[in-house]
């Protein structure tokens, strides 16, 4: 029997684990002071577990490291994957989703969490958005400003964001990878030449399907035919409308990146469908 198989408020899929000592999300406790908190001053990844097993736990350690020494953080990644093992068995072999956090004060905060409901489609809007040089491509906890751009979108009457630079060349969502077809059906999507995260979901889509990656102005994702967003939790989410624009979904290239993504998952965790809510 699970250790918090007794509470019936906590949800299994609600615990977390601060430097190595496993509780209810809701009874985890964080010293301070800790300029994580206080400043935003550390680095994050959020992982989807299929049947209770992280898909590409490997790339997203890797990439931890890495925004890690963009900001000079030391991680002790050992430590992590220590304190994993013991984590993921408290959980079981439900879906959900993992979130590895490192602090400026040092502390390793790893969370299970339940997944977001997600609708079938989503509307975007553009927002306007100079990332800073300083922190491009790492993924750190100062995500104040992609927070406020999904509020701005939603302002606008739009779900989600689409980050676009003041002259007008198309980033990415503030949690997630924007793809899109124009009329001849090429499916396009920012190269990492422009400043956004290098994703994992989108690099495991690049292998699968023949994408063409560049420099895109907003008006060329304005016109798209069809588009959709690709992230560790939404997987592969259609988009319905664009600036108020509507859109034809789930279209030919949504379906086909769908599939291929559950085929990659399938064949990567060997998690067969039925074993996938």
């Amino acid at each position: 029997m699970r250790r918090f198989a007794s509470l019936a408020a906590v949800s299994a899929t609600q615990i977390a684990s601060v430097d190595g000592r496993i509780s209810a999300t809701t009874e985890a406790v964080l010293p301070l002071p800790d300029d994580g908190l206080f400043r935003g001053d550390g680095v994050f990844e959020v992982i989807r577990l299929y049947a209770g097993r992280p898909f590409a736990l490997g790339d997203h350690l890797a990439r931890l490291e890495r925004s890690a020494a963009a900001i000079a953080l030391p991680v002790d990644r050992e430590a992590i994957e220590t304190e994993l093992t013991p984590l993921l068995a408290e959980h079981g072999d439900g879906d959900a989703q993992l979130r590895l956090i490192v602090t400026r004060g040092g502390r390793r905060i790893l969370l299970i969490e339940p997944l977001a409901a997600r609708a079938e489609s989503v509307a975007l809007a553009t927002v306007t958005y100079e990332p800073s040089v300083i922190l491009n491509r790492v993924k750190s906890l100062s995500y104040a400003a992609n927070m406020q751009a999904t509020r701005i979108a939603a302002e606008r009457g739009a779900d989600e964001a689409v980050f676009v630079t003041k002259d007008g060349t198309v980033l990415e969502p503030p949690t997630s990878t924007v793809f899109w077809a124009g009329a001849d059906g090429t499916l396009k999507t920012p190269s990492l030449g422009v400043p956004i995260l290098d994703s994992i979901t989108r690099d495991r889509l690049l292998g699968a399907l023949a994408v063409e990656e560049g420099e895109f102005a907003v008006d060329d994702l304005r016109s798209a035919s069809e588009a959709f967003l690709a992230s560790t939790t939404r997987e592969v989410q259609p988009v319905r409308a664009i600036d108020g624009r509507e859109l034809a979904w789930p279209g030919p290239r949504t379906k086909t990146a769908a599939e291929a993504f559950a085929r990659i998952v399938e064949t990567e965790l060997a998690v067969t469908p039925g074993e996938r809510a």
